[in-house]
Parts: structure tokens; sequence; C-alpha cells
């Protein structure tokens, strides 16, 4: 692995843990971890705060062509910056989380979004995470991988992570707004959740944070071995 910069994909539904385990992954690697969902939940914050309607297309595409997002590591954090301004924090509430559907199904969002994604990542060196990451903005990632929890465990997750930022929220209340989240997310009309072709499957139920990195990473080295050898043989074949 080492002075390769690889795009590494992880997709998976809301609470699997794509952002705790992206972002360890990418400490291990030295990789610049990056959330895409953020992104979309800062333009619902933004269009929040403005007072916009989240139906009203026109003012939320202008919103999206206008912010410029900036991930920068502060403090061995990677942070989101919105026009220069930190976010990373205001967008993490259960306002934000039940209304940015409205901004993550807009097709014309997801392109702006998607296509700035691709240039943040063109050079490699990412692990990026979110809901379409193997399956529209890198399919051809080197790595893509599909995490993925019981409903049950990922509400579990998502009221404990409240519970320590002091924000106020019922577990039966999260599980309800997963489980409606999962089935929007799985089968809107623009970029679905799906499992990318090829992707690696891990299921993180009864596995730490550590434990599910610690797999990707024999992953990524047994794949990245493989094709290493794969590549010698043809060498010496064609020699």
């Amino acid at each position: 692995m080492k002075n390769k910069s690889f795009v590494i994909a992880i997709d998976g539904p809301a609470g699997a843990g794509k952002s705790t385990i992206a972002r360890l992954l990418a400490g291990k690697l030295g990789y610049v971890y990056i959330d895409s969902g953020a992104m979309y939940r800062s333009i619902t914050w933004a269009a929040m705060r403005a007072g916009f309607s989240l139906q009203d297309d026109k003012k939320l595409v202008a919103l999206a062509k206008k912010t410029k997002l900036c991930f920068k590591k502060h403090q061995r954090q990677v942070k989101l910056f919105m026009n220069g301004k930190a976010v990373t924090k205001a967008i993490r509430t259960p306002e934000v989380t039940a209304n940015i559907c409205y901004i993550a199904d807009n097709p014309r969002i997801r392109q702006i979004m998607v296509k700035l994604q691709q240039r943040i990542g063109q050079h490699g060196g990412i692990v990026m995470e979110g809901r379409d990451i193997g399956t529209k903005v890198f399919p051809a990632a080197e790595f893509k991988f599909y995490l993925d929890a019981s409903a049950q465990e990922r509400a579990r997750r998502r009221f404990l992570e409240f519970k320590d930022r002091g924000v106020k929220a019922s577990l039966s209340d999260i599980l309800k707004d997963i489980k409606i989240r999962d089935h929007k997310d799985k089968t809107r009309a623009v970029s679905p959740l799906k499992k990318a072709r090829g992707s690696i499957v891990i299921d993180s139920s009864k596995m730490t944070p550590e434990q599910v990195v610690g797999k990707i990473l024999e992953k990524i080295k047994a794949v990245d071995s493989s094709r290493q050898r794969r590549a010698g043989i043809e060498r010496c074949a064609g020699s």
C-alpha cells in the first residue's frame, strides 16, 4: 500500500458506521476522509437556515451551485467547511436528518455534488463514503465496500451518538426514521442505494469499528497482492 493512491469507496445504509469506519481507515492509510453525505447535509442545513422551501427546486439548485464546500484536515480530523465556515457539527441534528431526503433526492443537486466529489477524489488517496460512491461517483474505484448492519443495531448506534452530543431523541423514533430512510434510499429514482458491482459486503452488526477496519485492510492487502502477482505474470508472459 505504500506510496499508492487508491480510491476506496464505502457505501451502505444510514447508521451502518460508514463515517467512523472511513475516518479510521483513512487515518491508518494516511488518506483523506470524505463524507459525501455531509455535503448533502450542508445544503439542507443552509436551505433551512435561509428559510427556503425544501421543495423549491430553483432556489435549492441555485444554492448548491454557489456553495463552496471544502474538506480540510484540522488537528488530526477532517472538517467540512461551507463558504469558509466550519459546519461539521451544525449539520448533525435530527432536524437536518429528517429533511435531507429533499436534497439527496433532487437529481440536479446530486449531479452537482457528484461532479464535485469526482473532482475531490480525482487524484486518489481518499476514502469516500456515502450511498452511491461505488455505483455512481467512482464505479471504477480500486476498492469498493458495502457496509451493513441490522436496523436495530443502527438505531442503537445513532441513539448513543445523539446522547453523546446532548441531542434528545428516543430509540423508537430513531428506529422508525432509519426504516423510512432505508426505504427512501433504496427506492429513489436517482442513484438508489444498492451494492456496487464487485463490492465486498461487510456486516458490522457484531463487530467493533476496529475489527471492521482490520477486515477491510486485510481485504485491500489481499486484493492488491493478487493484482501485483497477476501483473508480474502478465509481464513475464509478454516479455
